[in-house]
C-alpha cells in the first residue's frame, strides 16, 4: 500500500473516531462538551488534511492505483455522511437535506461501480464540483457552529448563523441532486452503459 492509500486508510479509521468523539456528551453527559469539541475539531482537521494530501501526492508522484481509485471516493462518502449524520442528530443539519444527500451518495456509488465494471469513468461536471465545495463548506461551518453553540449557546447571533447554515445545507442537497442528474444524462447521451448485461 503506497503513501496516498495509507492516508486514505487513515481517513477511514479516523472517521469512526470522529463519530465517537462527537457523541461523548450524548453518551456520558455535558461535562464532556469541551473534551468532545476539541477532539471533534482535531479529527475533522486531520480527516480533511489526509483527503487533501492523498490526492496531491498521488497525482504529483504518479502513485494513482486501482485501489486508490476505489478507496478514495468511498472514504470521501464515508467521512461526509458521518459528519452529516452527526450534525443531523443534534439538529444542526435538516433531516430532509441529509436524506437527499445520503440517497444521492448511495446511488452515485452504485453508478460508479457499474462504470468501473465497464472500464469507464464518471464524467466531471460543474454541479459535481459545486456539490463538493458545498459539502466541504457545510461540514466546516457545521463543526464551527457546533463548537460555538457548545461554548456560547446564548449568544444572540447563534440563531442567525443556524439559519444561514440551514440554507447552505439545502443548497448542498440541491447541488447533489443536480450533479447526479447531470451524470445520468451524460451516461445516457454517451451510451456508456449500453453494453452492460441485463
Amino acid at each position: 500500500m503506497n503513501l496516498p492509500n495509507k492516508l486514505t486508510f487513515a481517513r477511514l479509521c479516523m472517521t469512526p473516531l470522529f463519530f465517537i468523539s462527537f457523541n461523548l456528551p450524548n453518551w456520558f453527559g455535558e461535562r464532556y462538551f469541551t473534551f468532545s469539541t476539541v477532539l471533534v475539531i482535531i479529527l475533522f482537521i486531520c480527516i480533511e488534511l489526509t483527503d487533501l494530501l492523498d490526492g496531491i501526492i498521488a497525482r504529483s508522484r504518479n502513485m494513482v492505483t486501482d485501489l486508490g481509485k476505489v478507496m478514495d471516493p468511498f472514504a470521501d462518502t464515508f467521512s461526509r455522511l458521518t459528519y452529516f449524520v452527526c450534525l443531523m442528530t443534534v439538529g444542526i443539519m435538516p433531516v430532509i437535506a441529509f436524506i437527499i444527500i445520503m440517497w444521492r451518495e448511495f446511488a452515485q456509488s452504485f453508478i460508479r461501480m457499474l462504470m468501473m465494471k465497464e472500464g469507464k469513468a464518471l464524467p466531471a461536471n460543474i454541479w459535481g464540483k459545486s456539490k463538493a465545495v458545498l459539502y466541504a463548506v457545510s461540514a466546516v461551518l457545521g463543526v464551527i457552529y457546533l463548537a460555538l453553540d457548545r461554548v456560547m449557546p446564548s449568544a444572540p447571533w447563534i440563531t442567525t448563523c443556524g439559519t444561514i447554515l440551514t440554507v447552505i445545507f439545502y443548497l448542498a442537497a440541491v447541488a447533489s441532486v443536480a450533479s447526479f442528474l447531470t451524470y445520468i444524462k451524460g451516461i445516457r447521451d454517451t451510451g456508456a452503459l449500453n453494453k452492460i448485461s441485463r
